[in-house]
């Protein structure tokens, strides 16, 4: 029959899994490294999967294709109720989730009231670039920061100076492979972005994402506000 099915890229796809781990029936699995569609019949059209994955590699496609079987699903979890479990066949730490950062007391001058340690502030997950999914939720009305990984280990105060009230990207343009740019330029341009805040470091390497967030706002066709804070390698503010 003719109908709404899903359709993997192999060649966009990263082997992270969140597709299978997303796909509550069981009709994406991994081979070889790569997402494929196990089963068609196994496919509702609905498309869970498709914000799962952080390379786009997944779309719909409408053809012929063996009708959605939901009594086969359900016979198969029920044989194999592993297939039920969170994350089968693929990767937890791809898992798209919004948190809402714990508040504490705090004395007046702002610091955690004694005995207490200063709470995390990240309130979203995936961070890393190369995982998010473009159309992440969290992406909506978000004041974006987008920093290289070493600014958290440099400057002891990330969490309340940055990351606080912000929706967290992080990423190294010297060990990470590809381009930054396109991937930015689609969360920009595919989301309600309010303003953006990128921070590196002041080595040479690091400029890369300052070049890539800056290319990726031209390219997104959008005016937002945006800033750069450059620390130094003993964990300095030296530029804002």
């Amino acid at each position: 029959m003719l109908r709404k099915i899903i359709q993997i890229d192999e060649d966009k796809c990263n082997g992270c899994g969140a597709c299978a781990a997303a796909c509550h029936e069981g009709a994406i699995g991994m081979i070889d490294g790569k997402a494929r569609l196990l089963r068609e019949d196994y496919c509702d059209g609905l498309g869970d999967c498709l914000p799962a994955c952080p390379t786009d590699a997944i779309t719909f496609v409408e053809q012929d294709a063996a009708p959605y079987d939901e009594k086969a699903v359900a016979a198969a979890k029920e044989k194999n109720p592993r297939s039920q479990a969170p994350f089968p066949g693929g990767c937890p730490g791809s898992r798209v989730r919004q948190m809402k950062p714990v508040e504490t007391p705090r004395e007046t001058t702002g610091a955690p009231a004694a005995g207490l340690e200063r709470p995390g502030r990240l309130s979203q997950w995936p961070v890393q670039i190369k995982l998010v999914p473009v159309q992440a939720p969290f992406f909506d009305g978000a004041n974006l920061l987008i920093a290289a990984d070493c600014t958290a280990y440099a400057y002891g105060n990330f969490h309340e100076r940055f990351i606080r009230n912000r929706i967290t990207l992080i990423g190294c343009p010297k060990l990470d492979e590809g381009d930054y740019t396109e991937k930015l330029a689609a969360i920009i341009r595919e989301n309600e972005i309010r303003s953006v805040t990128i921070v590196h470091m002041e080595v040479p390497c690091c400029g890369g994402l300052e070049y890539a967030v800056r290319e990726a706002l031209k390219s997104s066709g959008k005016f937002i506000p945006w800033q750069v804070v450059i620390i130094s390698t003993d964990g300095a503010i030296i530029s804002e």
